[in-house]
């Protein structure tokens, strides 16, 4: 208790809330980055857009670049949510392959011209290279997840782990094509048409 007689929050309840508001305002910020490219994109806009002042957002990101990495790192924890919230009765790759376009075909659809934009950047440039997600901390979640779906069994089955390497792999091949092809194929159909491929089943198979 305090002096003033009222409970003290533990140290722990103040990092869980600082990093739930560093989650929401690095979203803010991403979908910023994706609707006006990251060029036009300064600090004082990302704080403008999440509501606060550029003192309280240099709390939380001293860079760009880090804030759209924290919100890729939000994106993955979600999509490994959505993994664990998908049908028991689905299959691994068709569990993955859901989990994925969850979270990817949302962003995408919203503004195409835009997440074509920031994609190139990430895949064929140098720029937002201090924002790269490192493969293995999608992985890492999404591992997890899945793992979960089998009964949490430790230590996680090698199996489990290829399978979201090559989900993940095949996320990044449709995204590659999408952006090469500058939009001209379909992202959902590109991601299905890979999953089918690792699942050995026709492309046109529904979700």
């Amino acid at each position: 208790m305090s002096s003033s007689g009222a409970p003290a929050v533990r140290p722990a309840s103040r990092e869980i809330a600082r990093a739930a508001v560093q989650a929401e305002l690095s979203l803010v910020a991403y979908e910023l980055v994706v609707e006006k490219g990251y060029g036009n994109v300064t600090l004082d806009d990302m704080a403008a857009a999440g509501g606060v002042s550029r003192s309280t957002f240099l709390r939380y990101f001293h860079t760009k670049d880090q804030a759209i990495l924290v919100a890729l790192k939000t994106y993955v924890e979600r999509m490994a949510d959505a993994l664990r919230a998908r049908c028991r009765e689905e299959d691994d790759w068709t569990a993955l392959r859901n989990a994925i376009e969850s979270f990817v075909v949302p962003i995408y659809a919203r503004n195409p011209a835009g997440a074509q934009a920031i994609s190139r950047l990430a895949l064929f440039t140098g720029a937002l290279s201090g924002a790269h997600l490192d493969r293995a901390d999608w992985r890492t979640p999404l591992t997890r997840a899945l793992a979960e779906r089998h009964g949490g069994a430790e230590p996680i089955p090698i199996g489990l782990a290829v399978k979201v390497a090559a989900a993940l792999d095949c996320m990044g091949l449709a995204v590659s094509y999408w952006v090469s092809a500058d939009g001209e194929v379909d992202l959902v159909d590109l991601l299905r048409e890979g999953f089918a491929a690792l699942s050995g089943q026709d492309a046109g198979v529904d979700g």
